[in-house]
């Protein structure tokens, strides 16, 4: 799948290679980042399996030349059922500043104006308030809870929240 450079007003979007795993991986291994992309022992080697994935392509958020985190794509192509989804996670020193919204919008743009995709989604754990304001922001609304969604450091399964985005709802 293609892998665009994009930018945003703040961010730089751009391919992933592997001088980038280091960084990528630090960012994984920060409390506030682990927390919700959780991993085994090795992150590096999570990160680098990411880069390799052709059908989940990831791209670097840069910020003023500097990796800020990551962002990726997955596309559904069944015609019927045609759609993408987003994930994303940025470096805690960004939390705050309005660069994970300028990700997910600068994405969200691509996909929808080049390629051709009406409708998105996004699936943050229910309980990441922060996430989910960055992407309300953007115009992603809540559907629903995903009861159980995914197990948690704690061991427990915890819920998460689907929200999508309809073409003429970007902001």
């Amino acid at each position: 799948m293609e892998r665009p450079t994009l930018h945003g007003t703040s961010v730089t979007l751009r391919p992933a290679g592997v001088a980038d795993v280091p960084a990528l991986a630090a960012i994984r291994e920060t409390p506030e980042v682990h927390r919700w992309w959780r991993g085994g022992p090795d992150l590096a080697a999570e990160v680098t399996a990411d880069l390799a994935d052709d059908a989940t392509p990831t791209l670097v958020i840069e910020h003023e030349g500097r990796v800020a985190g990551a962002i990726q794509w997955h596309a559904e192509e069944e015609p019927d059922y045609r759609h993408a989804g987003i994930d994303v996670y940025l470096d805690p020193a960004h939390h705050g500043h309005g660069l994970g919204t300028d990700a997910v919008r600068t994405l969200a743009r691509y996909l929808v104006r080049e390629l051709g995709h009406h409708r998105l989604t996004i699936d943050p754990a229910a309980d990441n308030a922060a996430a989910i304001r960055c992407y309300e922001k953007v115009g992603f609304r809540r559907v629903g809870i995903l009861r159980a969604y995914e197990r948690g450091e704690d061991g427990r399964w915890h819920d998460g929240l689907l929200m999508d985005l309809l073409a003429e709802e970007l902001t």
